[in-house]
């Protein structure tokens, strides 16, 4: 299938260029393996959302017979910037663009502990994608840990859905809280959106300095209690669930596929962009969480620029910067404000589990010095998610560099993959 532009991921950054670049009279295809628009953010539908901004994208996009949108579609193989193969639940498709938009988003930071594997331990994104897509969460008590203004959105949404939210647990120090409230009197909109939070929040305990170092089980093996240090105090609290995630990473595994530029914040990779949202390789653009975690506001910004420039309609791109610069005020906000406390690399038993999915633990990693060789050895990373977990996992805990990965991207048909072949002689 021809198309001028070709954009990966169908969330605020996606919609945002698949909406510029149609205003420039491009034929737009978007590929997102969800069953509707908005990414994470605006989960559940851009057409449903809350958020104003997500109905108005997505009005305009669904009437305009030059955007086309595949979902339930992912990457199986990046042939190169222009050939790109995907497959959805029917069959492999090839898509060659003129233009590549990368709006892949991130996905959260989860560190291992004792009991982190449990039934009822997830994510803290990942149950409010649960409970937003219909899992009963209702009259469930539930502990929300870990770190960034995420845990307060994915509490609110909790309680919306019934659910007792006993405690928050930030493991940021107070003064790194204040500093960070103090910077958003700058921005009056965030500001808003925290106190709004706050007042959703009024029934739930909230912590600061404060974190979870483990997770316990009842006889018939889920969870039933967690272990938490609150500001230097040891507590037991009975939960139902426990959410915890420290933080947002950038997908950047398609960008490093086709040998973009990274940059790394805090030992992670994220794609690397010039003014124009462009990236190293030439007609490869990059927008949204991709590019480094800022939001729903900066992801918008950056995805119009993406657009535009991909276009050749550099004016136009040029009045996003203004709100481009202010988002990414905000992300390097986070950076500071939330980093990661030397204690939760600490938390790990020699038996606890780091790759979850070969089941490797933390004291056969302590033999190795690098991904590489752990990789080799204990085959920590080459389970079903192929190492999107345990890879940032063991980013944060030892400083290692995760190799770029092999293709396929995904679990694809034998079939998709066969295609790949034949289109290669």
């Amino acid at each position: 299938m021809k198309t001028d532009i070709l954009i990966i991921g169908a969330g605020p950054a996606g919609l945002a260029a698949a909406q510029s670049a149609a205003q420039s009279g491009a034929r737009v295809d978007v590929i997102d393996d969800n069953f509707r628009s908005g990414g994470q953010i605006w989960r559940g539908g851009a057409d449903s959302n809350q958020d104003q901004r997500a109905r108005a994208l997505w009005q305009n996009l669904s009437e305009n017979k030059k955007v086309h949108f595949h979902f339930q579609t992912r990457v199986v193989h990046a042939k190169s910037a222009h050939e790109i193969l995907t497959e959805d639940h029917q069959k492999a498709r090839l898509f060659e663009c003129q233009k590549l938009i990368l709006a892949t988003g991130a996905r959260e930071l989860l560190l291992p502990f004792p009991g982190w594997t449990l039934p009822g331990v997830t994510g803290a994104g990942g149950l409010q994608a649960l409970a937003k897509n219909g899992y009963p969460v209702a009259g469930k008590r539930i502990v929300v840990a870990g770190s960034g203004p995420l845990l307060l959105a994915v509490a609110a949404s909790l309680i919306e859905r019934g659910a007792l939210v006993t405690h928050i647990l930030e493991q940021a120090s107070l003064p790194q809280l204040g500093r960070f409230a103090l910077s958003l009197l700058a921005t009056p909109d965030k500001l808003f959106q925290a106190l709004q939070l706050a007042k959703k929040l009024s029934s739930a305990s909230y912590s600061s300095n404060s974190y979870v170092s483990a997770a316990h089980s009842d006889v018939n093996q889920q969870l039933s209690t967690v272990s938490v240090n609150i500001q230097g105090r040891q507590q037991n609290i009975a939960c139902d669930y426990l959410a915890c995630g420290y933080g947002l990473l950038p997908n950047s595994e398609l960008a490093a596929s086709l040998t973009c530029a990274l940059a790394l914040t805090a030992s992670h990779p994220k794609v690397k962009v010039d003014q124009w949202q462009g990236t190293s390789i030439e007609n490869v653009y990059a927008a949204g969480e991709s590019t480094g975690i800022g939001g729903v506001d900066l992801a918008l910004a950056e995805g119009a620029i993406a657009g535009f420039s991909a276009t050749g309609n550099q004016n136009k791109a040029r009045q996003y910067f203004k709100q481009r610069q202010t988002g990414l005020k905000f992300s390097q906000k986070l950076a500071r404000y939330f980093s990661l406390r030397p204690e939760l690399h600490q938390l790990c038993a020699a038996d606890t589990l780091v790759c979850r999915c070969e089941d490797v633990s933390y004291a056969q990693l302590l033999a190795h010095d690098n991904w590489r060789s752990a990789k080799l050895h204990t085959r920590c990373g080459m389970g079903a998610c192929q190492g999107r977990i345990c890879g940032a996992a063991t980013q944060t805990l030892f400083n290692w560099d995760k190799d770029a990965g092999r293709l396929p991207f995904s679990n694809a048909r034998i079939t998709s993959l066969c295609e790949r072949q034949e289109d290669a002689h």
